[in-house]
């Protein structure tokens, strides 16, 4: 006989959907039931997930020979007791940079240990760690032995005093560092190139010890923004990594494919319309591994044993909803109504909405918060920003004699409840929606 729980979802939050079974009679006692018994007990279709995530590092690295090859032939010389040649490694997102990177410097001093050559790789995220302080106390405490608890503060000491603190712990372990400094474009941007300077001057001050520094970035002309003396330090030697292809995306995928999911589950046409998704965003193999994963996993929710091409397309919309929705909640409160004016307007059949029938819109929004407007001018930038973030495209158009002006429209994929997410991030934004507006005719 079975006892069913009285509540469902309808009255209260966090509940199933259905009603689900909570104890069951045994010898006249109720005993428990872990919702996770049921979970645990349903056959995966997954041999090993972790493998389509970003954290895992593969032991081989397909369609990226050449660049492993450049960047050996480069750092062999720590081998030999030379100093290796700083670099550079450019490529978009999910190009294989730092992978490629983690992957030679591990190999690099696993054969430092094989010929007994003291050679150690030290990375550094830049986009986390993001001051030269951080950076160089960040480097500084990676070099304690597991005895030594000196480190270097998070905060409180002179930067000078950080350098000189790096420089006497790198000599007091010796040999040859490998210093990578991941999403430096980032770094450069927000804290000027001082550090970099002052890296890649480290040999001057060095007397038992060499380093050399590797530059990882998104962004093929952040070099433009450094000092002549620290670029031509720096850029010793440039690497490209071209985005990977559709069919190279699809040998990516096959590959983990084949230790991560189990036989028979995943179809050729699901690897292939997975990489062509990836291919259209710039050849990015995390985006390709993203899809075929969360693909298999709404596969197992619905309790399917096949991951299929509409299994595909429901994960693409997860995860751009997952990617969006953060990046609206976060926004400004202006940036909000501004966006919003955008809905209001297209809710109402406008398209290629000009600048000023979205000025009105937004102007009566503002007036129904009691909250004071911005000028054309300062929306005009708002409406770049939101362009720049992707959540709006903003064509600028010419008008002759009436002068310039924008054609606005949303770009936000629809199944993204964008008037939800902004409604549930500020509840001011209700009385934005909710009210009536005077609308401008297209012109």
């Amino acid at each position: 006989m079975l006892m069913r729980g009285a509540r469902t979802r309808r009255n209260y939050p966090g509940a199933c959907s259905t009603s689900r079974r909570i104890g069951v009679y045994n010898g006249g006692k109720i005993v428990k039931e872990n919702i996770f018994d049921t979970l645990l007990s349903r056959p995966s279709l997954f041999l090993n997930k972790e493998i389509l995530h970003h954290s895992h590092r593969p032991t081989f690295m397909p369609h990226r020979e050449k660049e492993i090859e450049r960047i050996a032939f480069n750092l062999v010389e720590a081998l030999n007791g030379q100093i290796p040649s700083n670099m550079i490694l450019y490529g978009v997102t999910g190009a294989g940079k730092t992978a490629v990177t983690l992957h030679v410097t591990n190999l690099l001093k696993e054969k430092g240990e094989q010929m007994k050559r003291d050679i150690t790789p030290v990375m550094v995220n830049c986009r986390q760690i993001d001051t030269q302080y951080r950076v160089l106390s960040n480097i500084g405490n990676s070099l304690l032995e597991d005895h030594e608890i000196d480190e270097i503060p998070f905060t409180g000491w002179p930067t000078d005093r950080v350098f000189k603190e790096l420089i006497k712990r790198m000599d007091a372990r010796k040999g040859v560092f490998v210093i990578v400094l991941d999403e430096i474009d980032h770094l450069v941007r927000k804290a000027g190139d001082d550090l970099l300077y002052n890296l890649t001057n480290l040999n001057s001050f060095l007397k038992d010890s060499r380093a050399c520094v590797i530059g990882i970035s998104n962004d093929l002309k952040f070099t433009e923004f450094l000092d002549p003396r620290v670029r031509s330090r720096l850029g010793q030697q440039d690497l490209l990594f071209a985005p990977y292809d559709a069919e190279q995306l699809k040998d990516i995928l096959r590959k983990r494919a084949s230790v991560a999911i189990a036989p028979d589950v995943v179809s050729e046409g699901v690897i292939a319309l997975c990489s062509a998704f990836a291919a259209q965003e710039h050849g990015d193999a995390r985006c390709a591994l993203d899809l075929l994963r969360v693909s298999t996993e709404k596969a197992e929710q619905l309790g399917d044993k096949e991951v299929e091409q509409h299994h595909v397309r429901m994960a693409q919309h997860q995860i751009e909803a997952d990617q969006i929705e953060p990046v609206i909640a976060a926004l400004p409160t202006q940036q909000k109504l501004v966006l919003a004016s955008v809905l209001i307007n297209e809710r109402n059949g406008l398209k290629n909405i000009q600048t000023g029938q979205l000025y009105d819109v937004y102007d009566q929004a503002c007036s129904y918060l009691n909250i004071p407007s911005l000028t054309q001018r300062r929306i005009s930038g708002i409406i770049s920003n939101l362009d720049m973030l992707g959540l709006i495209t903003a064509r600028t158009i010419s008008r002759g004699r009436y002068g310039r002006s924008k054609e606005i429209n949303s770009c936000i994929p629809q199944n993204v409840e964008t008037q939800q997410i902004l409604m549930n991030a500020d509840e001011n934004m209700s009385t934005v929606f909710n009210n009536r507006y005077r609308q401008q005719r297209p012109l």
